[in-house]
């Protein structure tokens, strides 16, 4: 028996071919809920934009695979920090599938400006990662939480955090705060909502390979080097306990095992899928 027959899902920053969001979304689907599926444009925001001779349409190649595998698709416009923006996807929601279980917030800022040292660090870049990162997370916890609770729906909310939500980088000061920021406010936020039976979790993945390492590549003069990125993704699988990055189907089974009726009792925590790089 499929875990989640009958639940809809929402799921945030899906465009992406090779990223969470996609992982998350069709492994839902793979478990029986029906899918809102979200990203700030139809093809995501990608460091190095997709080759057209690989046939990915973004939000719309996925709503196909949703709907191959038997489920309901929406596929919305959403830019997580607009909150006028998230009341329009889940009052859709409400009028296509009457109800909403699972809200994954999973869209994150693609690496940019940000990633210099912090007396470099620009506000603007700083706003930036932490409008979407933290506020955007806060805006959509905020209005599925109040949804929940109208229609007396013990539902699920997964925060997608990060590793560097338990251990610093440098050239990583406005990510870090803002991932760092996600696991407390997951924590008050599932404090809150536990006397209504609603969870709150984050999950922590350690770098996937996905377009948003793409930034890996990038050369001084702003170039891209598949090449380099290469040889910066072979680095750091070696120095991975398990001698790989983290896949979206890792992130995806803990998802669908958090959102499941098995995880009831689990609340307020920010679980690692780090292979064995992060213990804490």
């Amino acid at each position: 028996m499929r875990r989640l027959e009958g639940k809809v899902a929402l799921v945030t920053g899906c465009a992406g071919e090779r990223g969470l969001g996609r992982g998350i979304a069709t492994r839902l689907a793979a478990e029986g809920a029906d899918l809102i599926i979200t990203d700030v444009s139809s093809l995501g925001t990608a460091v190095v934009p997709a080759k057209p001779t690989s046939g990915w349409r973004g939000l719309e190649s996925l709503a196909e695979e949703i709907r191959s595998a038997g489920r309901n698709v929406v596929v919305s416009l959403l830019d997580v920090r607009s909150a006028e923006q998230i009341q329009e996807v889940l009052h859709r929601s409400l009028a296509e599938f009457g109800r909403l279980d699972i809200f994954v917030n999973n869209a994150a800022a693609p690496p940019g400006a940000d990633r210099v040292l912090t007396v470099e660090l620009t506000e603007d870049a700083w706003d930036t990662v932490l409008d979407t990162n933290l506020k955007g997370p806060f805006l959509c916890a905020r209005a599925a939480a109040r949804l929940m609770l109208e229609h007396e729906i013990a539902g699920r909310i997964i925060n997608i955090a990060s590793d560097r939500a338990k251990v610093a980088s440098p050239k990583l000061a406005a990510y870090c705060a803002s991932k760092f920021g996600l696991i407390g406010f997951t924590q008050s936020l599932a404090l809150e909502l536990a006397p209504a039976g609603i969870t709150v979790n984050a999950v922590c993945p350690g770098a996937v390979d996905s377009e948003r390492l793409d930034y890996l590549g990038r050369q001084s003069d702003g170039s891209y080097d598949p090449v380099l990125r290469a040889r910066e993704v072979d680095t750091r699988s070696a120095q991975n306990p398990t001698g790989r990055l983290t896949t979206p189907a890792d992130v995806a089974e803990v998802v669908a095992f958090l959102a499941s009726d098995g995880a009831a009792y689990i609340t307020g925590q920010a679980i690692n899928v780090t292979g064995g790089a992060v213990m804490h």
